[in-house]
């Protein structure tokens, strides 16, 4: 298996800042890279155009198929003195497979400060079963992670809960804990309206947006984070859902937003 930090370390740079770079089958979800590698390698092309603004949003698009060897392409669309703005293109053979825009923003002084995003209670993960059963075949990209299932029900299980809450963290010791690890792993979880299915139906990520919480990211010394994604609605082959993700001590890291094609 190539590792998190072994994939990031084998990342090609240019002196225009794009990026080659060649998806191991191991990221890969079906016939395409796992959408959190293909938003955290679009994030990695983007600091190389900004590097001293921390990240505040992103907004990904999968257009197509990921995988294979691939370019990342940054472009520099405004900074100003507190902001910056960057787009990402991710092409293949096929042209281009994911475009994204990141927002960039300096911390300021300011006279609010407070969060209303509480994070439910659960169990801690040394009292969680694993999120996979052993007998049954997974995703690949999902052995890049260890998951434990906290709230809601598996995939196909014909449940009537719309909400999944997952504790999550990098199998690789060696992941830094950046803005680049949270999105690689704040959508790996399966989509919440999956539940709610008795048969196994197909599904694909369409687009993505995440705002950061903090420019601070700390988890604790195993590397957990608590991720809730909540099916809002589900009609005409299409579902939207909310995506939230807490460190350890509870601390909001990330919210969301996704919007899913559902074939069945």
């Amino acid at each position: 298996m190539t590792s998190y930090t072994e994939l990031l370390s084998s990342l090609k740079r240019h002196p225009d800042h794009s990026v080659d770079a060649h998806i191991p089958e191991t990221w890969m979800q079906g016939r395409t890279t796992y959408g959190g590698l293909t938003a955290a390698l679009s994030l990695q092309g983007a600091m190389g155009l900004v590097d001293d603004i921390p990240i505040r949003s992103a907004q990904i698009a999968f257009v197509g198929p990921v995988g294979g060897d691939i370019k990342i392409t940054p472009k520099l669309l405004r900074r100003g003195k507190n902001t910056a703005f960057v787009s990402v293109d991710i092409t293949a053979e096929s042209g281009v497979t994911a475009q994204s825009i990141f927002a960039f923003g300096k911390a300021k002084e300011s006279a609010l400060h407070f969060d209303d995003m509480p994070m439910p209670e659960v169990p801690v993960p040394e009292d969680i079963e694993p999120f996979f059963d052993r007998d049954i075949p997974r995703p690949g990209f999902t052995q890049n992670f260890d998951m434990l299932i906290a709230l809601g029900d598996r995939p196909l299980s014909g449940s009537d809960k719309t909400s999944i809450g997952l504790w999550m963290r990098h199998l690789d010791p060696k992941t830094p804990q950046d803005a680049t690890a949270v999105l690689a792993i704040g959508d790996a979880p399966p989509p919440a309206v999956l539940s709610l299915f008795k048969e196994r139906a197909r599904i694909s990520s369409m687009t993505w947006m995440a705002e950061f919480m903090t420019d601070d990211i700390v988890t604790d010394p195993d590397g957990w984070f608590f991720a809730q994604h909540t099916a809002q609605l589900a009609k005409d082959g299409y579902s939207s859902q909310s995506m939230r993700l807490w460190n350890k001590q509870g601390e909001p890291v990330l919210v969301g937003r996704q919007t899913i094609a559902v074939f069945g």
